[in-house]
Order: C-alpha cells, then structure tokens, then sequence
C-alpha cells in the first residue's frame, strides 16, 4: 500500500514539472507559402510570398468546385535576400511554412543581374524546408498581378499554368516550364545558353459570361549566355525550339504556315540526332530529325506524301528561323555548341574565347526532317 501510495506520488510530481510541447506547432494555425516573387529595386530586394488556405482548397465531398479562393500576398524588403524574407515575418502573424513553395517567379529586372538569381536561389536552397523541385519562371507582368491570378473556373492557383503545367503541356507543347536546379546547373555550364521560360498575363482569350477572366501564358524565354542575360525571345520566335524537345508531347503546325493552309497536322514524338564536322578549323553542324504525325483538319485533299513533305518543309524553316533569332541575341537556343562540348571538349575550348559563341550564321550546315503520317483521324485521306 506504501509502494502505491508513492509511485502515485512521484507520477503526480513528475505531471507537474514536466515541461509543455514547447516546439509543436498546430498546423492549421500556420501560413503556407505555394509561391515566391522576387524582384530588386532602389538597391533592394524586394520578395513576395503567395499564401493559401488550404481549407479552402482540399477537396473534399463538400467542396464547392468554382467557390472563389482568396490567395493572401506578403511582401518584404531588404538589402540582402535573407533580410527581405525576415521582414516578412514580423507582420505575418502565423508562423510561415516553406514545405510547400512550387514556384518562384522572377522580375526582368532582376534577372540583369545573374549574381541576384544565384543568391536567392543559394539562399532558398539552403533553408531545410525549401524543396528542389521548384518551378523557375521570368516575367514583365507585376508579381503582385502573377500571384494574385486564379484558374479557370475559380479554381486555387495551384491549379494555374504556373504550377500545375502538365495537364496542359500534354495537348499543346510548345516551351517546357523548368525546374529550378535544372536552370541553375545551365547558369553554371559555359557551353550552355540556359533559357528561363516567362509567365505573362493573357486579359483577353477569356471570359465568365461577360467579365473578362486573364489566364497566364508562357508567352517565350529568357536567355542567358556565360551568365549574363543576353535577351528574351518570344513564343513565335521559339517555334523551331519545340522541335527539338524530346519531352515534347503534342504540337500542332500549318502547312503550309501561312494564311491559306492545305491542313492542320499534329507532331509527336520527336527523335532527334546532332552531327559535326569540322571544315578550315570550324565546326558545322547537320541535324536529324524524325517525328510521327497525324491530321487534325484537312482543308484540301493532300496525299500522304504531300503531307509528310510540307510538315517536313514547315518544321525546317522553323528551326532556320528560330537559329537565328538565338544568334540576334548570342543566344545558342539549338543548344549546337553544348552538343561539341559533350563530344569534343578540348575542340569546344580550342574555339571558345572571352564567353563568345562558337556558332556562326552558317555554323548550321543542314537539317534534315522526316515526318511519318501515322493516320488521318476518324475521316479517311487520300493515302496515294
């Protein structure tokens, strides 16, 4: 009796001195940031974080699909990345959690400085909570504009272009959104022109009834050459670029590609293979390409031979057309010089000097393009 009566004593003095769950934190009364901004003005860094409720997100059997979900948007300053980010913390009266950031968005202006880019990104990487997969973008548009933007719908900005882009890319391919550390490891290579996609803001195309409704875009790339941003090419620049993509899923072209088109076919499957040659000490390169097709709209009956052939013919002059456009920017957007490094590098260094490309306008010696019409859909073509 003894022996119970002071065990039950200890466990009442243990009870009362035993420190509470100082660091567990309620998770509902934390704020998640989804997406980040950065920008630079007047000397500082300027960030904006994008947070989410996500019980107004999850969906569940009660969940209204198109119910508006408000994204909240901090901003802070400072004249490093870390003090701008702190500064954050003194007015967001929860405690920020960064485990689930799938976007950072970057301001043109920041990005002239690619010492700026390295740092945020070094900063953001080095904080445990951050993940690598984190989508990279550039833009024109205002930060607060990009992440304040809805979904169709109404839907959550996680259902956005900006982070949700795989769903979309598999019906129109065109410019692949990138990882973070992918972009980074090309800021890092001297043979690579590392290319950010950028987010813009299309305020027309939609509408919920009369109101319209602005839905992003990736609208072309920035380009950056031995670190330094040289330029930004636009979508319609970039149309040779898609080509050469082997993650590319579905792109569709007219042929031929101008205002009276025969028909409307749709490439898949790209298989692409770089040669080199080196005449008088200079290398020249040929490109091989092979992909399958099929019709999406015939306007004129074409034979399956006509067809391959104009596709063929479009896809060629896209690449020729997209070449240079790179090269008005010193911009090696076929990625020609990265391929000579890989296959040859003591020749790559032979020709690299100062940061300058190795590629001339006739650096691209030829293309060639072989496309497979696989069927014609649902209606029968001509297959003579």
């Amino acid at each position: 009796m003894r022996k119970t009566a002071v065990s039950t004593a200890l466990a009442c003095f243990m009870i009362v001195f035993l420190t509470g769950c100082w660091n567990s934190k309620e998770i509902q009364k934390m704020a998640y940031v989804t997406a980040i901004g950065l920008d630079y003005e007047n000397g500082k860094y300027i960030t904006y974080v994008q947070v989410l409720n996500f019980s107004n997100i999850a969906r569940g059997e009660t969940g209204e699909v198109g119910k508006n979900v408000p994204a909240w948007i901090g901003k802070g300053e400072g004249v490093t990345v870390t003090e701008s980010f702190n500064s954050i913390y003194s007015t967001s009266q929860l405690r920020i959690f960064w485990g689930h950031v799938k976007a950072i968005v970057v301001s043109e202006r920041f990005l002239k400085n690619s010492e700026r880019v390295k740092e945020a990104y070094d900063m953001l990487n080095r904080y445990r909570e951050v993940r690598y997969n984190i989508l990279l973008y550039g833009t024109k548009e205002p930060l607060r504009d990009i992440l304040s933007q809805k979904s169709i719908l109404n839907l959550s900005p996680l259902d956005t272009l900006m982070d949700t882009y795989a769903q979309m890319y598999s019906q129109r391919s065109f410019i692949l959104p990138t990882y973070g550390y992918k972009i980074i490891a090309q800021f890092n290579e001297p043979a690579v022109s590392a290319t950010l996609p950028s987010l813009s803001i299309d305020r027309k195309s939609w509408s919920e009834d009369k109101r319209e409704r602005p839905m992003f875009r990736i609208d072309g790339a920035y380009y950056f050459h031995a670190q330094q941003l040289t330029g930004w090419l636009s979508e319609k620049d970039l149309e040779g670029y898609r080509w050469l993509q082997t993650k590319l899923e579905r792109s569709p072209i007219n042929i031929p590609d101008n205002s009276s088109p025969d028909a409307a076919v749709v490439l898949i499957k790209p298989n692409v293979h770089f040669q080199y040659v080196v005449k008088h000490g200079k290398p020249y390169f040929s490109i091989h390409l092979t992909m399958m097709a099929y019709v999406d709209e015939m306007v004129r009956n074409l034979s399956k031979k006509q067809i391959e052939e104009k596709s063929a013919q479009v896809i060629k002059v896209q690449i020729i057309e997209t070449y240079n456009k790179g090269l008005s920017i010193q911009a090696d957007v076929l990625k020609l010089g990265e391929y000579l490094y890989r296959e040859n590098p003591k020749l790559w260094q032979s020709l690299h000097h100062d940061g300058e490309l190795i590629i001339e306008p006739d650096s691209l010696d030829s293309i060639d393009v072989k496309v497979t019409l696989m069927h014609t859909g649902k209606y029968k073509g001509r297959v003579d």
